[in-house]
This record gives C-alpha cells, sequence and structure tokens, in this order.
C-alpha cells in the first residue's frame, strides 16, 4: 500500500513552515506499514509533468491532500490533476475547510472520494486498511465518501485523538532543507484543544474543547531532535500554550534541567500569563510571545466573544517586558458591529502598545467555513463580498458592515504596509551610506536574501543552471561565481547578489556543490 501526501501550495509571504499536520498522518500510516512519499508544492514548483513522474514512479493507491480556505482551489486542481492521470488512485481531502463543508464540497468535486473530517490520524489509517482489503468503508468513524445512495456522512469521530500515543511527526517525509534555506521556522505542539469560542475560529471546532498535554518529557525530546536541525527558531503551535501553567513550566523545566540552548515561540492569550511562567519561558529559550488581541474597542471584543479586555492586554504587555519576552499582537479589522469609529480605536490602541514596545500587524476578518460569524451571519452586522475561496487569505477586506466599506478596511492594511515597507526603504539606504550596524542592517538583508532563494527555488534555477561541464578551476568561490553568472538573466538580481546568497546557502548546507572530475552540480539539500 503506497499513501501520496500533497501539501498544496500557498505564498511564502504566509511564512510557512513544514506542514506538520501531514508529518502526523503520515507517521500514522507509517507505523501502520503504508509507504508514503510527500509531495510539498509549497516550497517545489508544480506541473502536472512532476505529478504524472511521481505517480509512474511510486505507484500509490491513494493521494491524500489537505486544505485550508485560501488554499483549497489549489488542492483541488492536484487532485482533479491526479484523476485525469489515473483514475484508479483513490483520492481524499482533509483539514479545516472541507471539515466544515464536506458533503457540498463533495456535491461539486466528484473527483474527491472521500473528505476525512477534524483529526485525520485514525481515519485515514483506518481507510487505508479498507481500500487495501476491498472492505467496506460505511463503518470507518469521521469519513464522508461517495455511497451508493448518494453521499454517506458517518459522522465525527466519538472519541479525539490520544497526543500521547500518537507517534513522532514523520519529517524524514518533508524537505526541510528548503524551508530552513528560507529561514522559515520549524513547528510543533506540545497539545491540542481550545476551550474558548471566538467567532471566527474554528480550532476548537476542528481539536476539540478540551485540552489534551503531551508528556513533557517527550514534548522536549522532540524539542532537542528538532535542534539538531538547524533552524532559526521553534514554533511552538498549539492553539494556547500558556493555558495550563502547570504543563507550560513541567516543559520549560525539562529545557532547562537538560541544558538545551533553542530559540521558540508560542501563542498565549492575555489572561493566561503571569510575570512567574513568562519568566520561565524566558529562561527556557522563548523570545517572542504572540497575543490575539482583535480588536481595541471593548464592545466588539464582547461580541465576538474574546473574553479578554484591553486592560488585561496592558497589563500582559507589562508582564513581557518585566520578564524579557517580546510581545506581539495581531488585530482583526471588520469583524462585526466595526464602525469608522471602532477601527479608530484599534488603530489607535496599536499605536499605544507599540509606545510599550509591542510589535504588532492588521489581519481582515476572513469568515471561514465552520465558524459562527460564517453559520449564523444574519446575526451580525456583516456583508460577505467573496465566495471565491482564494480571497480568503485575510490580507484584503471580503466583508463590509453598515458603516464599514472595504476601501476603508484596506486603507488601513495599505497604509501599515507602506510604512513598513517605508521603514525598510529607510534601512536600506542607511546600508547604502554604511550608516546602518549589522543588527539593524539584518532585516532587510535577510528579506532579501529569503526573496532570491524563493526565486531560485520555484523558477528551478539551480536544477535547470547549477551545473559546469569540463571545467578546471582553482577553487570553490570560482565555482560559484560561475553559477551566478549562468543564473543572471533567469531572476531579477545581479550575479554579486546571487553568489552572495549562493555562497551564504552553501555555507548553511542548505545547496550542496559537488565536483566529479571537473563536473561541477549544485543541487538543494531538501532533507536532512
Amino acid at each position: 500500500m503506497r499513501f501520496l501526501i500533497i501539501n498544496p501550495y500557498y505564498s511564502i509571504s504566509e511564512t510557512p513552515s513544514p506542514p506538520l499536520g501531514l508529518a502526523y498522518i503520515a507517521a500514522a500510516l507509517e507505523r501502520e506499514g503504508v509507504e508514503v512519499k510527500i509531495l510539498d508544492l509549497v516550497v517545489f514548483p508544480y506541473s502536472r509533468k512532476l505529478l504524472e513522474s511521481i505517480i509512474k514512479e511510486f505507484a500509490p493507491r491513494i493521494a491524500g491532500t489537505t486544505a485550508v480556505t485560501m488554499t483549497f482551489d489549489n488542492a483541488m486542481d492536484v487532485i482533479k490533476d491526479v484523476k485525469s492521470i489515473d483514475t484508479s488512485i483513490v483520492t481524499v481531502m482533509g483539514g479545516p475547510h472541507v471539515t466544515f463543508c464536506a458533503e457540498e464540497t463533495m456535491e461539486l468535486y466528484p473527483e474527491i472520494d472521500f473528505v476525512v473530517p477534524g483529526e485525520g490520524e485514525e481515519t485515514v489509517v483506518e481507510l487505508a486498511r479498507a481500500i487495501e482489503s476491498g472492505s467496506d468503508t460505511s463503518g470507518i468513524e469521521g469519513l464522508v465518501f461517495h455511497g451508493k445512495s448518494g453521499i454517506m456522512n458517518t459522522g465525527l469521530r466519538k472519541s479525539r485523538v490520544d497526543v500521547d500515543l500518537l507517534p513522532v511527526p514523520a519529517r524524514h517525509l518533508l524537505p526541510l532543507g528548503r524551508y530552513r534555506a528560507l529561514g522559515m521556522p520549524v513547528s510543533m505542539t506540545t497539545s491540542r484543544g481550545c476551550p474558548f469560542k471566538c467567532i471566527f475560529c474554528v480550532g476548537r471546532k476542528m481539536v476539540g474543547a478540551k485540552v489534551r498535554y503531551r508528556n513533557p518529557q517527550k514534548v522536549v525530546n522532540e524539542m532537542e531532535h528538532l535542534a539538531t536541525f538547524g533552524f532559526r527558531q521553534i514554533n511552538i503551535a498549539d492553539d494556547l500554550f500558556t493555558s495550563n501553567k502547570n504543563h507550560c513550566l513541567k516543559v520549560c523545566d525539562e529545557i532547562i534541567k537538560r541544558g538545551l540552548v533553542i530559540k521558540w515561540t508560542s501563542f498565549a492569550r492575555v489572561d493566561t500569563v503571569s510575570v512567574k511562567v513568562l519568566k520561565r519561558m524566558r529562561e527556557a529559550g522563548c523570545h517572542t510571545v504572540s497575543f490575539g488581541v482583535e480588536s481595541g474597542n471593548r464592545e466588539i471584543l464582547k461580541r465576538i466573544k474574546k473574553g479578554i479586555t484591553l486592560e488585561q492586554v496592558t497589563d500582559a504587555v507589562k508582564m513581557c517586558n518585566e520578564a524579557g519576552v517580546s510581545p506581539h499582537a495581531s488585530f482583526i479589522l471588520g469583524l462585526p458591529g466595526e464602525t469608522p469609529e471602532t477601527l479608530k480605536e484599534t488603530v489607535d490602541f496599536g499605536e499605544k502598545l507599540k509606545n510599550m514596545g509591542v510589535s504588532h500587524g492588521f489581519h481582515l476578518l476572513a469568515p471561514f467555513p465552520g465558524t459562527e460569524v460564517r453559520e449564523e451571519k444574519e446575526k451580525f452586522d456583516i456583508r460577505f463580498l467573496s465566495d471565491d475561496w482564494r480571497d480568503y487569505h485575510a490580507n484584503r477586506a471580503i466583508v463590509e458592515t453598515s458603516s464599514v466599506t472595504r476601501k476603508m478596511l484596506d486603507e488601513i492594511v495599505i497604509e501599515w504596509e507602506n510604512k513598513f515597507n517605508g521603514w525598510l526603504g529607510y534601512i536600506k539606504d542607511r546600508i547604502k551610506n554604511g550608516e546602518a550596524s549589522e543588527e539593524e542592517a539584518w532585516p532587510l538583508v535577510n528579506l532579501e536574501r529569503v526573496v532570491l532563494v524563493y526565486d531560485l527555488m520555484m523558477g528551478r534555477i539551480v536544477e535547470e543552471k547549477g551545473f559546469l561541464e569540463g571545467r578546471t578551476v582553482a577553487s570553490k568561490s570560482e565555482v560559484l561565481g560561475m553559477l551566478a553568472e549562468k543564473m543572471t538573466g533567469s531572476v531579477k538580481y545581479s550575479s554579486d547578489e546571487i553568489l552572495s546568497v549562493l555562497n551564504y546557502e552553501v555555507g548553511q548546507g542548505n545547496l550542496k556543490l559537488t565536483d566529479d572530475n571537473g563536473n561541477y552540480s549544485l543541487e538543494w539539500v531538501d532533507y536532512l
């Protein structure tokens, strides 16, 4: 039994990390003896020819993909290609988008054979067994599929996954080297579940209201292993790492006891942190904590069921500053009841937090399937402007309220983006004039490097231009110089800029230069 798992494309602007959920699915399948291959289209440029070659060589019995709302169309395009290449391959889709519109999706897209709602590890394993043996799938909990009399839905699984019994994510199947080359973080979890009921989020419905915690020793074993891969940081991707003080402290104590020197970040609520917990997190290597603040208006916070106060926000920021942890705040514009006055309150509150040392950013409300704001929209002062799932990236407005237009919402985000770009321009001028310190210059230098690396990666420039034949060259630097010249014109950068990136990535072990009797080749180090 062979199972091809596909991670659909989404933009590098979304700061992608190696797909953790798919690595968990792959690990669960491998534990049952299924052979798994992961095709990650976030860091590999997609083509039908590529898919045809993988299907021919790997010969999967099943092909599955995941999708959040903004990636659904990309995932669907690949599923359609799978079916057109080989109709006998069983197609499966999971993830938050289809979890909440499974039957509707299957009505519209007959190319999908099965949808796996919610947590998928146990369901996918049972499905693979049934397909291998030719057994009936109607007794498997957590499936939606085409039955003899129409679309069948066996309902969500009655019990949640025991997170301590899950195998370690199959990261050996992920192209970690490509993510490391892009300077992206690697993610992991210490728990699953979210007890809160925010009307714009599906986290609680996806993974349950009861938080299930992993054994702290297993958590730190995984962190210790991840630390060997050389990523710039580990992101703890729990919905709420600080939901249980004792669990949080036990994880931190285990890191400290082992003497691990690692940089990591986490998500938190402003009403779940304390100076004691934050100081212990800082001692264990946490440098940034992200808070979802959402709005600077008290009534909107109540309406969206956030359950926090603005005073709790400022108190949490003060605690972070005292503990030496950098606080980050995120806001959502266009929430139900939004007015020009509430928008101003949110922008002003963001500036207040900035003056307290908080980095912050704005997103625009995207009413995802499964959210209360979408399912009960008649309760809210809100109008949806798009059902094109590609628009659901939360960077431009797709909702309006009775007194706030799309233009008003977009203007705030665009102004914020322009300020950020202006700051980058200021840094660039200081670099040009020799006035910027290395620390000051780093954000811009790193950003430009990442963009160039991504262009080389997704344009297949290294694969198509990264070789020299029959050359006698004195040094590696000369070879890289020649390769940089060869690549010039394929991307919008000078040979010096390309050479600088090639030298950096070879030095970091993300690109490998080989010499076969004067035949030189450069290739990405995909698997670590």
